[in-house]
């Protein structure tokens, strides 16, 4: 099939990979523009945009996607579907519609579950113990559209969204090559979504960051967990510095201390009290100014009595 991909980060790399696996005809690649990072600003080139370019796949940027050019260039290009994987711009309807077969999407929750921008992190923000990914008709609505196909996959106890972020990226592919296939054997099926149980997921703010230590133990582990990599949960509990968490783990052992207090701390890591009674084990933090670290390890220059 002649498909039209459209793709930013590196989650969208490996449904790009497959399609190019599968034999399919890649007739061009949208990705959003080059973007300056870190202290000296250099640009640097999205995930899907490097990989592209390995393959020699025709690169496209375009700055707008609701005008006449991008438009015209996108029918120039003839594709018979477009597959769009967390491309970050939403596509007009003249766009959608352009393709024979339609215009797709890889979606990384089960819809109607977390529609928007950051579905994996809300569902570890929120505890969920499985989640998975949707591949769906684009409509006009914001991930609104009718399901081709699903797949559900269990969140593990410790994994953050970075990780999952990962593990999803490669189910998601392997479920768009499915649709494809079944697209092209005219087997695909339409099924709408039950638009009432329709949550969203928000995009991430610094403001989410700070730990509140009257928080369960579960609660404080799903917000550390679902903040990687940015903007990371955040506490000042230790030694009065705020510091960045990134790996946590739920003691499970009773405390009578105040939420907030420092219980433990040694090669193990450093446990605090939560509201729940419970101790939550900090096992790795970055400190302002300084490099990530396992807790045992900034104890050695850092010590706290207990």
């Amino acid at each position: 099939m002649r498909i039209l991909f459209m793709g930013t980060p590196e989650f969208a790399v490996a449904s790009l990979r497959r399609l190019v696996e599968d034999g399919h005809e890649i007739c061009g690649v949208f990705t959003q523009p080059d973007k300056p990072k870190n202290r000296g600003h250099k640009l640097m080139q999205p995930p899907v945009k490097e990989y592209a370019l390995t393959k020699g796949l025709a690169v496209y940027q375009p700055l707008q996607v609701r005008d006449a050019d991008t438009l015209e260039l996108v029918q120039s290009l003839s594709p018979d579907l477009i597959v769009v994987a967390a491309y970050g711009k939403v596509l007009p309807e003249e766009i959608l519609d352009t393709p024979q077969y339609g215009s797709i999407n890889v979606h990384s929750s089960l819809l109607p579950k977390y529609r928007g921008a950051a579905p994996i992190n809300w569902a570890i923000l929120n505890g969920e113990t499985e989640t998975g990914v949707s591949i769906m008709y684009m409509a006009k609505e914001l991930d609104a559209g009718d399901i081709i196909l699903q797949k559900t996959t269990a969140i593990r106890e410790t994994e953050n969204a970075q990780e999952l972020t990962e593990r999803l990226a490669e189910l998601g592919a392997q479920v768009l090559s499915q649709a494809v296939t079944e697209l092209t054997e005219g087997k695909a099926v339409r099924t709408p979504q039950a638009a009432e149980k329709a949550t969203y997921a928000a995009m991430l703010s610094r403001e989410m960051s700070t730990i509140d230590w009257n928080r369960s133990a579960h609660e404080i582990s799903c917000q550390v967990r679902g903040l990687i990599p940015w903007p990371c949960a955040s506490t000042d509990v230790i030694h009065g510095e705020m510091m960045k968490l990134y790996a946590v783990l739920e003691a499970g052992e009773a405390t009578d201390a105040a939420p907030g207090e420092i219980v433990a701390a040694g090669k193990q890591g450093i446990e605090i009290a939560c509201g729940d009674g419970k101790r939550l084990r900090i096992l790795e933090l970055q400190a302002q100014g300084g490099k990530r670290m396992s807790a045992a390890a900034y104890l050695l220059g850092h010590p706290i009595q207990c």
